[in-house]
């Protein structure tokens, strides 16, 4: 009998210790939650888990959405054991990134690559690191007009090139990934490393399968994972171990590219943005708090590189799906080619005015893809009053870019392909500040004119001499991404282009 007893006693005090420690766990928690500052509601957090189990790996951005209309368009997570603050609709974002642009500029963490970049280059950098080097490259890429030719005549010329690969394919069906990788990344390869690639090229083509790698890695649950638990993910293998190898990849073309800038230089006249950097190094040599170093110097050039490659070549496959799924709007924007452009000469920026309903047809693809649809965590930069909230510093921000892109308070029919949603009743091209998909604010893309010119360019001179077709009936293509992460990258299809 004692002996049952003494059992039953052991078993009921094992109880009560798993109970009270789960208690003090929870407690533990909801102090932690609470301790700081005034934040806005969200879901009750599980120890560890946070509130994972809210969230749909595979589609983390629609989870945010359906939160967003429970909690409102400002409410709190927690992604693992972190903290975040997850703003949803074009006027959160507005408010929080534009007029409190100062207070949200920061980055915040990335874990799956900060093993890598370490807060070096523009895309991850804060404080004076990122102002400085934000400035620089801005400044930098807009004088681009260096040496024989400006960035509109150098997309003009890769187009050509382009051209020539898909008359090549003689009207059969053929996947236009590769060639759209090909000619968009010579674009920054022009302006980065001073000149352009041939497609057929073995290193550059192994820099591109590295940064398309990359990205369909750091869109996979694994990455999710990593950036939500690195502090026991970095130990354990998986894909997020992939990302650090393609970086270090990638990393060591770069080192190799400044090598061979360093040993040719000129300073009176620079080749490329290396060029460029390399004599600004220089300059403040003597400079102790410089932020013109060679490691400053790699990780942009890897910024601007992987950035500059895959965004436009996606939103091109995209704009080729909704062209062939959408036959009625591909006329349109052929009739206004041939009205405005004609066939004598090439396309140039300067046509865009004319040709509204083509931009409103660039526009609206950009809108509906969602092509980068949380875009990159920012992060408070100081404690900030908002929307009645107390956010202390170094609070991560999550902006969902696809909620203002969606937002159905500035788009009529968000989840319909429609060019009239930046059209006026008289056809006239019109702006929408909900438009969004280079981010807003102080941490908007540094290459979005850029971007925007050649997405204008690219797909007019396609356009000009090809029609596009698919073997599907339009009803049957599916614009659907393949995954739905980081980016929203594209489905694999195939085409017909048939010359003019």
């Amino acid at each position: 009998m004692n002996a049952h007893f003494s059992l039953f006693t052991m078993e009921l005090e094992w109880v009560l210790s798993i109970s009270l420690g789960i208690f003090l766990v929870l407690i533990s928690v909801w102090t932690w939650r609470h301790k700081e500052g005034r934040f806005p509601p969200g879901p009750m957090p599980l120890p560890f888990f946070g509130n994972l189990l809210q969230l749909n790996p595979k589609d983390i951005p629609k989870s945010f959405l359906a939160l967003s209309h429970k909690y409102g368009p400002v409410f709190t997570l927690y992604l693992g054991p972190r903290r975040v603050v997850v703003l949803c609709g074009h006027e959160a974002l507005k408010e929080a990134l534009v007029d409190h642009g100062e207070q949200f500029c920061g980055r915040g963490e990335v874990p799956s690559v900060e093993r890598m970049f370490k807060g070096f280059g523009i895309a991850l950098a804060n404080g004076e690191r990122w102002k400085k080097l934000r400035h620089f490259s801005l400044l930098t890429l807009k004088n681009f007009g260096m040496g024989k030719c400006s960035i509109e005549e150098r997309i003009q010329e890769e187009a050509q090139f382009l051209l020539e690969k898909f008359r090549k394919t003689e009207g059969l069906p053929f996947d236009p990934t590769f060639l759209l990788n090909c000619t968009t990344s010579n674009i920054v390869c022009s302006i980065v490393f001073g000149k352009r690639f041939e497609y057929e090229d073995k290193t550059f083509l192994s820099m591109l399968d590295l940064t398309n790698k990359m990205f369909v890695e750091l869109s996979t649950p694994w990455a999710k994972l990593y950036d939500m638990y690195s502090g026991i993910m970095q130990y354990l293998p998986g894909g997020h171990k992939r990302v650090y190898n393609f970086l270090q990849d990638l990393k060591a073309f770069i080192d190799d590219r400044i090598r061979i800038n360093q040993e040719t230089l000129d300073p009176k006249n620079p080749r490329d943005f290396i060029d460029c950097f390399l004599i600004e190094m220089e300059k403040e040599k003597g400079n102790p708090s410089t932020e013109f170093t060679m490691n400053n110097l790699v990780f942009t050039a890897i910024n601007l590189f992987t950035a500059g490659t895959d965004t436009v070549s996606f939103t091109l496959k995209y704009a080729f799906l909704l062209l062939m799924k959408y036959p009625e709007v591909a006329e349109k924007v052929k009739q206004e080619i041939d009205s405005v452009v004609g066939h004598n000469r090439v396309p140039a920026v300067k046509d865009r005015i004319n040709m509204p309903y083509t931009n409103a047809v660039i526009h609206e693809t950009q809108r509906l893809i969602d092509i980068f649809p949380v875009g990159v965590p920012h992060k408070v930069t100081a404690d900030t009053e908002f929307r009645g909230y107390l956010l202390p510093k170094d609070t991560n921000i999550i902006a969902v870019l696809g909620s203002a892109l969606h937002d159905p308070k500035y788009f009529r029919d968000p989840k319909i392909f429609n060019p009239a949603h930046f059209l006026d009743e008289e056809g006239h091209f019109k702006k929408n500040d909900a438009f969004v998909p280079f981010s807003t604010g102080k941490r908007s893309c540094v290459g979005e004119s850029m971007a925007r010119m050649e997405l204008f360019l690219y797909l007019t001179t396609i356009l000009q001499s090809f029609s596009l077709k698919s073997s599907l009936a339009p009803n049957d293509i599916d614009i659907s991404p393949q995954l739905n992460g980081f980016l929203n990258i594209p489905p694999i299809f195939q085409l017909c282009l048939i010359p003019h």
